[in-house]
């Protein structure tokens, strides 16, 4: 199917909807910290029923070495370095801002696809990209602003996490385009799970949080709700992404499930926990003008 990237993509964007609702609410009971590496270690245990499922295997060992070392490494940029970076900055600067910043990860894509893959982009992408970020960043600056009482110091750190988060992000991304090819998405998700479930790992016995780790396990409310953000999350959503990098230029894809922030409208208004206002109606709908000239050339 000549649109597979580019559904994917937007089914993936569709997901991150469902994981970043949960992801909050885990959030606020036991930490980012910890909702970082546990996300991840239920997103194992689903891969691997899958994979067992699937292909009878439930660690990807019939992958080779080049898929170990580039998903891997993949996992370390995307998950472990990434992540880590974008959830500072969420405390640092806030939702509004962060997410902003992230809408640096389409055209960091682009340009690391074409220097590194040979990616190249027609006009039609690039006007389409362009519409849809574009209605991104009216979308979100359409939010209060959350920096407001934050110190410059914190701003200027805040604003250099974000920056991180998004070339994390977008490495991440090449990074797993390289390294899995045409190989099954979700195994190659499970590699990324796998290295960044080790990341945290080291990095948690280092500034010694599993103590805190291990007491979220107890939050029986805060497990639910990352039940449901892992399952959307690092399982369906990453690996929907994979599928979106495998069928399509890395950039396009970025660009799709970068409209989250427009569809999380949906949701946020019929829990009435927002009003949208017509500046971010207007940026929702060039958003969407962007995503259809990306799908119908």
């Amino acid at each position: 199917m000549a649109l597979t990237g580019e559904i994917a993509a937007l089914a993936t964007a569709s997901c991150w909807v469902v994981t970043a609702m949960s992801f909050e609410t885990a959030g606020r009971r036991i930490g980012s910290l910890a909702v970082n590496i546990l996300r991840l270690m239920i997103a194992f245990v689903l891969l691997a029923a899958v994979g067992l499922a699937t292909r009878g295997h439930m660690v990807p060992t019939d992958f080779g070495a080049h898929e170990w070392a580039w998903l891997g490494l993949s996992g370390l940029v995307g998950f472990t370095f990434g992540d880590l970076t974008l959830f500072r900055a969420l405390v640092l600067i806030g939702s509004r801002l962060s997410t902003l910043l992230m809408a640096l990860v389409p055209p960091m894509a682009a340009l690391i696809g074409l220097a590194a893959l040979g990616e190249t982009l027609s006009v039609f992408d690039m006007t389409g990209m362009a519409l849809t970020l574009a209605g991104v960043a009216i979308a979100v600056l359409e939010r209060p602003d959350e920096t407001a009482k934050r110190s410059r110091r914190d701003t200027v750190v805040g604003v250099a996490l974000g920056v991180c988060g998004a070339v994390g992000q977008a490495v991440g991304l090449i990074l797993s385009k390289y390294g899995m090819g045409d190989r099954d998405p979700f195994a190659s998700t499970q590699i990324r799970v796998i290295a960044g479930i080790a990341g945290f790992s080291l990095l948690y016995l280092i500034i010694g949080w599993w103590p805190k780790v291990i007491a979220g396990v107890r939050d029986v409310a805060a497990m639910k709700a990352l039940g449901v953000g892992s399952f959307f999350g690092p399982f369906l959503g990453v690996s929907l992404s994979l599928v979106a990098v495998q069928h399509t230029q890395t950039g396009v894809a970025a660009t799709i499930m970068a409209m989250t922030p427009i569809l999380i409208l949906v949701p946020t208004v019929a829990l009435g926990r927002e009003r949208v206002t017509w500046r971010a109606f207007a940026g929702a709908f060039l958003a969407i003008a962007g995503v259809a000239i990306l799908l119908l050339f």
